[in-house]
């Protein structure tokens, strides 16, 4: 799989509780320091991403790497989850034959996180979720 250079830039939707959990996951595994986040709904997105539509990315999940390779849906999960060496199992997702099956299923839950937010954690959309971003990756690419 060809990855280009790090840092991967993977852009959230910070209302949603099961996607701001999985930044939290995320963010706790990334030792090397390979991954940056950056919530769609913040007031300075478009300043800081003028080349990211937010709402393309609130449809689909979107990340870039630092070459502007950009990446879309379970690719995007694929990617992150291997470049923190967790979840093995999601490169199974992006077999031929699977790939299919799985990037519809994943468009119904984009469709319906809110939904599925709420049956699994009670909360169906936050204001902006609670999330640390260190400082000094708020203003990066």
């Amino acid at each position: 799989m060809k990855t280009g250079p790090f840092p991967l830039t993977m852009y959230y939707d910070g209302f949603c509780p099961l996607c701001v959990a999985e930044i939290k996951l995320l963010q706790s595994f990334d030792v090397k320091g390979n991954l940056r986040f950056a919530d769609i709904h913040a007031p300075d997105f478009s300043e800081r991403f003028p080349h990211v539509n937010p709402e393309s990315a609130n449809r689909v999940l979107h990340a870039e790497y630092a070459d502007g390779q950009l990446l879309l849906g379970l690719d995007v999960t694929h990617h992150v989850w291997r470049i923190v060496n967790k979840k093995r199992w999601i490169a199974a997702l992006r077999w031929p034959l699977v790939r299919w099956f799985a990037d519809n299923a994943y468009k119904i839950f984009a469709r319906n996180r809110y939904s599925i937010s709420y049956l699994l954690t009670g909360v169906r959309r936050c204001d902006s979720c609670p999330i640390q971003i260190p400082v000094e990756d708020q203003g990066k690419t």
